[in-house]
C-alpha cells in the first residue's frame, strides 16, 4: 500500500480533473445555447424588440403632450351626429345618462368573454375611458386618464373610478 502522501494526490490530481472537466461542459453548454440562439434569430429579435422599446422611451420622454381627444358624438344606432350648434362650447350630456353609460360599460368589461377580439376588447375600453373622463369633467374631479401611458391606464381608471364615487356617482350595481 502507498504511503498517505501520494494517495491524497492522486484524489487531488483527480479531482482537478473532474472540475476543469466540468467547467469545459457547462462552457460547451453555454456555446451551443448560444449558436442555437443565433440560428434561430432569437438574439436579433431581443436586439430589435430592444432598440423598439428604448426609441418608444425616448419618443415619450421628448414628445410634447399631446391634448385630449374628444370622438365625436354618435347615435345609439351608430350613425354620427353632426356637430354642436356652438363650436366653441362642447355638448354636455345630462350626468344621468353619462352615468347609466359608465354602469352599462362597467357591465360590458365585466363581462367579456374569454375569445373576444382583441380590437373589440380595445375600442370597449376606449368607450369606458371617454366615458369616465367625460363624467370626471361633469363631477369636476381631476384625472390623468389622458396623460398615463397605456400600461399604467388600468391603475388610473381605478383611482378615477375610486374618486368618482367619492364624489357621489353609482358606478356598480
Amino acid at each position: 500500500m502507498p504511503s498517505g502522501g501520494s494517495g491524497s494526490a492522486d484524489v487531488g490530481t483527480t479531482l482537478m480533473r473532474l472540475g476543469v472537466l466540468t467547467v469545459l461542459l457547462a462552457v460547451a453548454v453555454l456555446v451551443i445555447l448560444l449558436l442555437v440562439r443565433w440560428a434561430t434569430g432569437e438574439l436579433e429579435h431581443r436586439r430589435a424588440a430592444r432598440r423598439r422599446a428604448e426609441a418608444r422611451a425616448l419618443a415619450r420622454r421628448t414628445a410634447p403632450p399631446r391634448p385630449p381627444t374628444r370622438r365625436p358624438a354618435t347615435h345609439p344606432a351608430g350613425r354620427r351626429v353632426g356637430p354642436p350648434t356652438d363650436p366653441n362650447l362642447p355638448a354636455r350630456r345630462p350626468l344621468e345618462a353619462v352615468a347609466a353609460d359608465v354602469r352599462r360599460l362597467t357591465r360590458e368589461l365585466a363581462m367579456v368573454p374569454g375569445g373576444m377580439p382583441m380590437a373589440r376588447r380595445r375600442g370597449l375600453l376606449a368607450a369606458y375611458d371617454d366615458v369616465l373622463v367625460e363624467a370626471a369633467a361633469l363631477l369636476q374631479v381631476d384625472h390623468r386618464l389622458t396623460e398615463v401611458p397605456p400600461e399604467h391606464r388600468e391603475l388610473e381608471r381605478i383611482r378615477l373610478i375610486g374618486s368618482l364615487e367619492a364624489a357621489g356617482l353609482v358606478v356598480g350595481r
